[in-house]
């Protein structure tokens, strides 16, 4: 039974479906919750500024910006505070963010308007169809994927993004040179990505053969990171590069 005194999610929210029109298995479970007061106000005030739909099919980088800069995608920003980090340390660059929860595009809507950040944009729909349907070949400086869903269970393997397929499809979008940052704090998980990577046709590791990357300076630690260091867990960044 609905709440009536919950905030209910913006009309023009929904009608972008998060879901793709692609066959396959989907790697993530739609938990989209509830916003609250504040996300959905500034769902409400922001999203015409900041939002990409599939209406607006295949975009121009440099028209969506304005300018022509370096330009990076975040797959699965979550709740969207590193990104907006990433964005504010990084003015002279452009960021598309991808997440299909609602509480978490609200949630860095927010923190656009806090900080009057003007270098991102936001996309409300599975990944999937972004890097299919609406990015042009070799646009992208650097695709970030942090966190994933590992799919722990060995049935559910399947599941994860992290897939030669997949990573195939963001080599395309990537220019010459460019960086496919991942990073787990599943070891098993970690392991999997990396014969993934390994094994892929047109990337090298910016590492030794088989080896993980030191974080870099300018990926944010998380709460749930820090978190997760106090208690002991690992995190493993790997850094690949496309050659051809």
């Amino acid at each position: 039974m609905t709440d009536q005194n919950d905030p209910q999610e913006p009309k023009d929210a929904v009608a972008d479906s998060p879901i793709t029109m692609r066959r396959g298995v989907r790697s993530f479970v739609l938990r989209q919750g509830r916003m609250t007061e504040g996300q959905k106000k500034a769902y409400e005030r922001s999203w015409p500024k900041y939002g990409l739909t599939r209406e607006d099919g295949m975009i121009d980088p440099r028209q969506v910006f304005g300018r022509d800069a370096m330009l990076n995608l975040e797959i699965g920003f979550g709740m969207g505070k590193s990104l907006a980090d990433m964005a504010e340390a990084a003015p002279e660059q452009d960021f598309i963010g991808v997440e299909v929860h609602l509480p978490g595009v609200g949630a860095l809507l927010k923190e656009l308007e806090d900080r009057g950040l003007e270098n991102v944009r936001i996309y409300n729909i599975d990944a999937n169809d972004v890097i299919d349907l609406y990015l042009p070949d070799a646009c992208l400086d650097r695709v970030m994927v942090f966190f994933p869903d590992p799919w722990h269970k060995k049935k559910h393997h399947k599941r994860r993004l992290i897939q030669p397929e997949f990573v195939q499809r963001l080599r395309h979008k990537l220019r010459v040179g460019g960086i496919l940052h991942l990073a787990t704090d599943w070891e098993n998980y970690s392991e999997h990505m990396m014969e993934v990577m390994s094994e892929s046709e047109g990337f090298a590791n910016t590492q030794a053969v088989g080896e993980f990357s030191p974080r870099p300076d300018d990926r944010p630690i998380t709460k749930f990171e820090k978190r997760g260091e106090g208690l002991g867990h690992g995190v493993w960044d790997l850094l690949f590069y496309r050659t051809n």
